[in-house]
């Protein structure tokens, strides 16, 4: 019998119902059983109502929990109770470019254990300009080509849009110690990289729906850079971030006390920038440096 293929979602505050009409449209094109699995992490009641009759749906399983328990552990709970042999981790703010998804990933599966599809985003500029700094980060940063992405490709994984072996995630589970937002994915690439389990990616994007506004989107930023300072605080846990680089360069030429300061003195000014219309990346990178230099100067005082 063909391989199964179990896709979890976790959903928190969003209409899931587009994109799990796409999954079912496409399961045919995946050679064994495929069950789309959500979970939903405490969503407000008006989603809720929304994404319940999915669980009608056959194929479909759908679950809510009573309280929010966070990114890594909820996609560790839906990996927990997956029939199948794979296992495609999407974020619920996902939609589906075209309808080839499930037969690209079919046609690959067979290269790796773990194979990263990759993200897109919409090729013009939302007309929300609150929305115009997460747009950016998403086309500057996130939406790369598999070709670059396969140049460091334990680094460059990312659990949205991400088809892994069951037993391999088994072993692997996300680190729920990292709380917030951020770099679950990252933890995950460096087991994977010291176990030496092969990551593939592919040129099989789904579009990120799901832009936050500017504010919500720096909250998100500076919970990430405490889970990467955390994580670099545990033997094991080298990184390739340019961010850690920066900052473990400061630190060796004695600078790190004077950048801190100065970045200090600059945030308010790199806030406004970014919450503005004409957002800079540069002027995230200097805040990230400053939130990273704090965290560190924390951890040494404890």
């Amino acid at each position: 019998m063909a391989p199964g293929l179990s896709v979890l979602i976790p959903v928190f505050n969003w209409n899931v119902n587009p994109l799990v009409e796409a999954l079912l449209a496409q399961a045919g094109d995946w050679p064994g059983p495929v069950e789309i699995m959500l979970l939903d992490d405490g969503s407000r009641e008006e989603f809720r109502e929304l994404n319940r009759p999915l669980s009608a749906r056959a194929g479909v399983r759908y679950r809510e929990l009573a309280q929010n328990v966070g990114r890594a552990a909820i996609r560790n709970q839906l990996a927990a109770t997956a029939q199948h042999e794979w296992l495609l981790l999407l974020d619920n703010d996902s939609l589906l470019p075209d309808a080839q998804l499930l037969a690209r990933y079919a046609a690959a599966r067979t290269q790796a254990p773990v194979l990263i599809g990759g993200t897109s985003y919409a090729p013009a500029k939302p007309a929300d300009a609150a929305l115009h700094l997460r747009w950016l980060y998403g086309r500057e940063r996130e939406a790369r080509p598999a070709a670059v992405r396969q140049l460091a490709p334990h680094g460059q994984l990312t659990v949205n849009n991400a088809l892994i072996r069951a037993d391999v995630l088994a072993r692997f589970p996300l680190d729920e110690t990292l709380n917030g937002y951020g770099h679950e994915d990252t933890a995950l690439g460096l087991a994977l990289a010291r176990a030496q389990v092969a990551v593939v990616h592919l040129d099989n994007p789904v579009l990120h729906a799901g832009l936050e506004p500017a504010a919500v989107f720096l909250q998100k930023c500076e919970e990430a850079v405490r889970n990467l300072a955390q994580m670099h605080r545990h033997p094991g846990h080298a990184s390739e971030s340019r961010l850690l680089s920066t900052a473990g360069r400061l630190h060796r030429l004695g600078l790190a006390g004077a950048a801190r300061h100065l970045l200090r003195a600059l945030a308010p000014v790199l806030r406004r920038g970014l919450l503005s219309l004409r957002p800079r990346l540069a002027h995230l990178d200097l805040l990230k440096l400053y939130w990273l230099l704090v965290a560190q100067n924390q951890a040494a005082i404890e």
